[in-house]
Protein backbone atom coordinates (compact mmCIF):
# COMPACT_ATOMS: atom_id res chain seq x y z
CA UNK A 1 0.00 0.00 0.00
CA UNK A 2 1.44 3.67 -1.00
CA UNK A 3 2.68 5.37 2.60
CA UNK A 4 0.56 8.24 3.63
CA UNK A 5 3.88 10.25 4.61
CA UNK A 6 7.64 9.28 4.02
CA UNK A 7 9.85 7.81 6.75
CA UNK A 8 12.94 9.25 7.97
CA UNK A 9 16.26 8.82 5.61
CA UNK A 10 13.76 9.21 2.52
CA UNK A 11 14.54 10.95 -0.75
CA UNK A 12 11.36 13.13 -1.65
CA UNK A 13 10.07 15.00 -4.65
CA UNK A 14 8.96 18.62 -3.53
CA UNK A 15 7.77 22.32 -4.72
CA UNK A 16 8.81 25.00 -2.86
CA UNK A 17 5.76 27.33 -1.78
CA UNK A 18 7.36 30.10 0.02
CA UNK A 19 10.68 31.06 0.69
CA UNK A 20 11.24 33.16 3.73
CA UNK A 21 14.68 34.22 5.50
CA UNK A 22 14.89 31.54 8.05
CA UNK A 23 13.74 28.45 5.49
CA UNK A 24 11.63 27.53 2.98
CA UNK A 25 7.69 25.72 3.21
CA UNK A 26 7.63 23.18 0.43
CA UNK A 27 4.85 20.67 -0.97
CA UNK A 28 5.69 17.16 -0.95
CA UNK A 29 4.55 16.30 -5.02
CA UNK A 30 4.26 12.36 -4.20
CA UNK A 31 1.90 12.59 -0.66
CA UNK A 32 -1.36 15.00 -1.85
CA UNK A 33 -1.71 17.20 1.19
CA UNK A 34 1.63 17.07 2.83
CA UNK A 35 3.76 19.51 3.45
CA UNK A 36 7.39 19.96 4.54
CA UNK A 37 10.11 22.53 5.45
CA UNK A 38 13.20 23.34 4.75
CA UNK A 39 15.11 25.09 7.50
CA UNK A 40 18.59 27.83 5.79
CA UNK A 41 20.69 25.46 7.72
CA UNK A 42 19.67 22.68 5.49
CA UNK A 43 19.81 24.68 2.61
CA UNK A 44 23.15 24.47 1.92
CA UNK A 45 26.64 23.31 3.13
CA UNK A 46 28.03 26.75 4.74
CA UNK A 47 26.80 29.91 5.78
CA UNK A 48 23.97 30.93 3.44
CA UNK A 49 23.77 35.02 2.94
CA UNK A 50 20.85 35.15 0.49
CA UNK A 51 18.50 31.94 1.05
CA UNK A 52 16.76 33.37 -2.48
CA UNK A 53 20.51 32.26 -4.40
CA UNK A 54 18.83 28.95 -3.81
CA UNK A 55 15.47 28.70 -3.57
CA UNK A 56 12.71 30.17 -5.36
CA UNK A 57 9.30 29.81 -5.35
CA UNK A 58 7.84 27.12 -7.69
CA UNK A 59 10.63 25.52 -7.71
CA UNK A 60 10.82 21.77 -7.99
CA UNK A 61 13.85 19.75 -6.25
CA UNK A 62 14.83 17.04 -4.03
CA UNK A 63 15.05 16.57 -0.34
CA UNK A 64 15.53 14.48 2.42
CA UNK A 65 13.77 13.42 5.17
CA UNK A 66 15.35 14.57 8.91
CA UNK A 67 11.92 13.85 11.26
CA UNK A 68 8.40 13.31 10.58
CA UNK A 69 5.60 15.37 12.81
CA UNK A 70 2.63 11.94 12.49
CA UNK A 71 0.13 14.06 14.15
CA UNK A 72 0.51 17.58 11.97
CA UNK A 73 1.40 15.55 8.58
CA UNK A 74 4.61 17.59 8.63
CA UNK A 75 8.28 16.70 7.14
CA UNK A 76 11.49 18.51 8.13
CA UNK A 77 13.76 18.32 5.12
CA UNK A 78 17.19 18.65 3.79
CA UNK A 79 18.14 19.99 0.43
CA UNK A 80 22.11 20.31 1.34
CA UNK A 81 22.01 16.17 2.00
CA UNK A 82 21.20 15.35 -1.59
CA UNK A 83 23.80 15.05 -4.46
CA UNK A 84 23.70 16.05 -8.42
CA UNK A 85 23.28 11.89 -8.56
CA UNK A 86 20.53 11.31 -6.40
CA UNK A 87 18.65 14.40 -7.27
CA UNK A 88 18.46 13.35 -11.05
CA UNK A 89 17.74 9.43 -9.50
CA UNK A 90 15.04 10.96 -7.43
CA UNK A 91 13.42 13.12 -10.56
CA UNK A 92 13.48 10.41 -12.97
CA UNK A 93 11.80 7.64 -10.47
CA UNK A 94 9.21 10.32 -10.11
CA UNK A 95 8.61 10.87 -13.54
CA UNK A 96 8.18 7.31 -14.40
CA UNK A 97 5.65 7.19 -11.05
CA UNK A 98 3.17 9.52 -12.71
CA UNK A 99 3.61 8.17 -15.74
CA UNK A 100 2.30 4.69 -14.35
CA UNK A 101 -0.42 6.49 -12.89
CA UNK A 102 -1.49 7.64 -15.84
CA UNK A 103 -1.15 4.12 -17.31
CA UNK A 104 -3.16 2.68 -14.53
CA UNK A 105 -5.82 5.23 -15.30
CA UNK A 106 -6.09 3.84 -19.02
CA UNK A 107 -5.80 0.12 -17.46
CA UNK A 108 -8.81 0.80 -15.34
CA UNK A 109 -10.46 2.29 -17.92
CA UNK A 110 -10.62 -0.57 -20.39
CA UNK A 111 -12.00 -2.79 -17.19
CA UNK A 112 -14.57 0.05 -16.61
CA UNK A 113 -13.16 0.48 -13.56
CA UNK A 114 -11.57 3.36 -11.15
CA UNK A 115 -8.15 3.24 -10.53
CA UNK A 116 -8.89 3.09 -6.99
CA UNK A 117 -10.83 -0.48 -7.66
CA UNK A 118 -7.62 -1.29 -9.62
CA UNK A 119 -5.20 -0.20 -6.43
CA UNK A 120 -7.14 -2.85 -4.63
CA UNK A 121 -7.36 -5.48 -6.46
CA UNK A 122 -3.94 -5.34 -7.80
CA UNK A 123 -2.12 -2.60 -8.73
CA UNK A 124 -0.79 -2.04 -4.99
CA UNK A 125 -0.18 -5.61 -4.97
CA UNK A 126 2.28 -5.29 -7.86
CA UNK A 127 4.11 -1.41 -6.09
CA UNK A 128 4.92 -4.10 -3.42
CA UNK A 129 6.26 -6.46 -5.48
CA UNK A 130 8.21 -4.34 -7.74
CA UNK A 131 8.86 -1.31 -5.80
CA UNK A 132 7.15 0.53 -8.00
CA UNK A 133 3.56 0.31 -10.18
CA UNK A 134 6.56 1.81 -13.03
CA UNK A 135 8.60 -1.15 -12.74
CA UNK A 136 5.56 -3.64 -12.96
CA UNK A 137 4.43 -2.26 -16.07
CA UNK A 138 8.43 -2.47 -17.80
CA UNK A 139 8.29 -5.82 -17.21
CA UNK A 140 5.02 -6.29 -18.28
CA UNK A 141 6.03 -4.90 -21.89
CA UNK A 142 9.26 -7.10 -21.95
CA UNK A 143 8.69 -9.89 -20.45
CA UNK A 144 6.77 -12.52 -23.01
CA UNK A 145 5.74 -14.98 -19.99
CA UNK A 146 4.89 -12.24 -17.57
CA UNK A 147 2.81 -13.31 -14.74
CA UNK A 148 2.34 -16.64 -16.26
CA UNK A 149 0.44 -17.57 -12.80
CA UNK A 150 -2.07 -14.72 -12.84
CA UNK A 151 -4.83 -15.77 -14.98
CA UNK A 152 -6.98 -12.40 -14.86
CA UNK A 153 -8.66 -10.01 -17.28
CA UNK A 154 -6.60 -7.33 -15.61
CA UNK A 155 -3.15 -9.24 -16.45
CA UNK A 156 -4.12 -9.04 -20.22
CA UNK A 157 -5.08 -5.29 -19.85
CA UNK A 158 -1.41 -3.87 -18.04
CA UNK A 159 0.76 -5.77 -20.59
CA UNK A 160 -1.35 -4.52 -23.89
CA UNK A 161 -0.93 -1.51 -22.48
CA UNK A 162 2.33 -1.75 -21.23
CA UNK A 163 3.44 -2.59 -24.78
CA UNK A 164 1.85 0.09 -26.20
CA UNK A 165 3.24 2.71 -23.95
CA UNK A 166 7.06 1.79 -22.88
CA UNK A 167 9.77 1.07 -25.12
CA UNK A 168 12.67 -0.64 -22.59
CA UNK A 169 16.01 -0.02 -23.61
CA UNK A 170 18.64 -2.69 -24.57
CA UNK A 171 21.98 -2.72 -25.02
CA UNK A 172 23.60 -5.13 -27.45
CA UNK A 173 27.21 -6.44 -27.45
CA UNK A 174 29.06 -9.28 -29.47
CA UNK A 175 32.05 -11.02 -30.14
CA UNK A 176 33.41 -14.10 -32.32
CA UNK A 177 34.20 -17.76 -31.50
CA UNK A 178 36.41 -19.76 -33.22
CA UNK A 179 36.18 -23.37 -32.29
CA UNK A 180 37.63 -26.76 -33.69
CA UNK A 181 38.45 -29.98 -33.09
CA UNK A 182 40.71 -32.77 -35.10
CA UNK A 183 38.70 -35.98 -33.02
CA UNK A 184 36.76 -38.27 -35.11
CA UNK A 185 33.57 -36.45 -33.03
CA UNK A 186 35.24 -33.42 -33.49
CA UNK A 187 31.46 -31.69 -35.30
CA UNK A 188 30.04 -32.63 -32.18
CA UNK A 189 32.22 -31.76 -29.86
CA UNK A 190 32.12 -28.49 -31.02
CA UNK A 191 28.00 -28.19 -31.11
CA UNK A 192 28.19 -29.41 -27.44
CA UNK A 193 31.08 -26.75 -26.63
CA UNK A 194 29.01 -24.25 -27.98
CA UNK A 195 25.46 -24.94 -26.65
CA UNK A 196 27.06 -24.14 -23.25
CA UNK A 197 27.24 -20.60 -24.04
CA UNK A 198 23.33 -20.35 -24.50
CA UNK A 199 22.23 -18.73 -21.41
CA UNK A 200 19.57 -16.76 -21.28
CA UNK A 201 20.05 -13.35 -23.12
CA UNK A 202 22.87 -14.93 -25.13
CA UNK A 203 22.67 -15.87 -28.91
CA UNK A 204 25.00 -17.59 -30.64
CA UNK A 205 24.77 -17.51 -34.25
CA UNK A 206 27.24 -19.62 -36.93
CA UNK A 207 29.29 -17.46 -39.29
CA UNK A 208 30.95 -20.26 -41.32
CA UNK A 209 33.37 -22.67 -39.50
CA UNK A 210 34.97 -22.69 -37.04
CA UNK A 211 33.10 -19.07 -36.34
CA UNK A 212 30.42 -18.10 -34.72
CA UNK A 213 28.92 -14.69 -33.73
CA UNK A 214 27.90 -14.62 -29.46
CA UNK A 215 25.46 -11.77 -28.95
CA UNK A 216 24.35 -10.73 -25.55
CA UNK A 217 21.29 -8.39 -25.36
CA UNK A 218 20.43 -7.21 -21.68
CA UNK A 219 18.71 -3.80 -20.41
CA UNK A 220 22.52 -2.31 -19.28
CA UNK A 221 26.13 -2.77 -20.22
CA UNK A 222 27.32 -3.96 -16.96
CA UNK A 223 24.65 -6.68 -16.46
CA UNK A 224 25.63 -7.27 -20.49
CA UNK A 225 29.15 -7.56 -19.62
CA UNK A 226 28.59 -9.75 -16.62
CA UNK A 227 26.31 -12.21 -18.68
CA UNK A 228 28.92 -12.06 -21.80
CA UNK A 229 31.79 -13.58 -18.67
CA UNK A 230 29.71 -15.82 -17.52
CA UNK A 231 28.49 -17.58 -21.20
CA UNK A 232 32.48 -17.45 -22.41
CA UNK A 233 33.42 -19.25 -19.36
CA UNK A 234 31.19 -21.47 -20.10
CA UNK A 235 32.02 -22.41 -23.18
CA UNK A 236 35.83 -22.50 -21.57
CA UNK A 237 35.15 -24.68 -19.06
CA UNK A 238 33.16 -26.99 -21.78
CA UNK A 239 35.74 -26.63 -24.58
CA UNK A 240 38.69 -28.04 -22.05
CA UNK A 241 36.29 -30.95 -21.05
CA UNK A 242 35.54 -31.44 -25.09
CA UNK A 243 39.25 -31.66 -26.37
CA UNK A 244 37.89 -28.21 -28.18
CA UNK A 245 40.15 -25.62 -29.35
CA UNK A 246 38.55 -22.20 -28.25
CA UNK A 247 39.08 -18.67 -28.71
CA UNK A 248 37.04 -15.63 -28.35
CA UNK A 249 37.40 -12.03 -29.67
CA UNK A 250 35.30 -9.35 -28.11
CA UNK A 251 33.73 -6.97 -30.40
CA UNK A 252 33.87 -3.49 -29.41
Amino acid sequence: MRKELPEVGDLVVVTIREVKNFGASVKLDEYPGKEGFIHIAEVATGWVKHIRDYLREGQRTVCKVLGVNQSRGYVDLSLKRVNDHQKREKISEWKNDQKSEKLLEIVAKSLKKTPEECDKEFADELRQTYGTLYNAFEDASSNENWMPDVRAKWKNAMIKVAKENINTPYVKINGMIEAYSVAGNGVESVRETIVQGMLPGVTIQYAGAPKYRLVVTEKDYKTAEDLLKKSVQSITDAAKKNSVSFEFTRKQ
